[in-house]
């Protein structure tokens, strides 16, 4: 977006200060006076501005999380993970990479490999979503949601999008994915209409790099991406309720060439049991989560 003409950018200023000098004999004193009261006004209303953003950030703190791992369950270091996700005793997986794609489905207690699909060497996986009869799952570059039966995993058709694609989740009847920006966007899982876009932000400033996403309790759960950090978005004001810091989730010890970052959010709705990995992770991990004092996280 261009940025406005230099003359709308101070929000607030009162030019008084120039009428000042420029005023005639026997205006002054009248300038002067009017330059006090603007000033006043002005002191006032940038208060009242400020206000209700100062109020809903003490109402409202965010919540800060660390973990603790359960439990862990091998998976293959060649999957280069993009989305995940389990659905009535199925997990989903998504994987990236030109010419390495893939959409699988195991049977979640004991891993076993039920169906899988190898995309086109053109196509670059990301994120997926499971919703009614069908499984979604978005393309990076080419602009592309791929929409399969969910019985057999038969590809039947996509769905055009305007850009990248990274995060997908659903809310239970609207898509909800992710660009790489600061935005989530809601589709009509029916047709790919889109229905409207929020910008998330934490404590006022943008997140970027969104990446792969679920619904947990009314709320979207995100990777950022580069980072060892979830965060958990209101959907309706795109505000950032809480952060999750797996800072050393995977040990140093078990990284290799080729391991790449924290990615993957699977809640279990049979349990409520969280999961998480990473890009070519050997482990996929069950962990629950501890609050962080307000006052602890502070000082990281």
């Amino acid at each position: 977006m261009r940025g406005a003409p230099a003359s709308r950018t101070r929000t607030g200023a009162c030019p008084v200060a120039r009428a000042v000098s420029d005023s005639r004999p026997g205006e002054k004193t009248f300038v002067n006076h009017f330059s006090y009261r603007g000033l006043l006004v002005c002191l006032l209303l940038g208060a009242s501005l400020r206000a209700p953003a100062e109020t809903a950030a003490q109402a409202h703190p965010l919540q800060h999380y660390s973990f603790k791992v359960v439990e862990q369950r091998p998976q293959s270091r060649t999957h280069f993970v993009q989305g995940l996700q389990i659905v009535d005793g199925m997990l989903y997986v998504s994987t990236g990479g030109y010419g390495r794609s893939q959409l699988l489905q195991y049977r979640f207690d004991d891993g076993v490999l039920v169906r899988e699909k190898h995309l086109s060497p053109a196509l670059f996986g990301e994120g997926l979503t499971v919703l009614g009869g069908r499984v979604y799952q978005l393309t990076w570059r080419a602009r592309r949601l791929l929409v399969y039966r969910r019985q057999n995993l038969a590809a039947e058709g996509y769905f055009a999008i305007p850009g990248q694609g990274w995060g997908l989740t659903n809310n239970g009847k609207e898509l909800i994915y992710t660009d790489g920006s600061h935005h989530l966007h809601f589709l009509d899982p029916v047709d790919g209409r889109h229905l409207r876009s929020i910008a998330v932000h934490e404590q006022g400033a943008p997140v970027d790099r969104l990446n792969e996403l679920e619904w947990i309790d009314g709320e979207v759960w995100a990777n950022v991406w580069q980072s060892d950090r979830i965060v958990v978005i209101n959907p309706d004001t795109g505000a950032v309720t809480a952060t999750i810091d797996l800072t050393g989730l995977l040990p140093r010890a078990e990284r290799r060439q080729g391991t790449d970052v924290l990615n993957g959010i699977a809640r279990n709705p049979a349990t409520g049991e969280l999961w998480v990995t990473g890009k070519n992770w050997p482990w996929l991990y069950r962990i629950v989560l501890t609050p962080i004092p307000a006052a602890t996280a502070k000082s990281r």
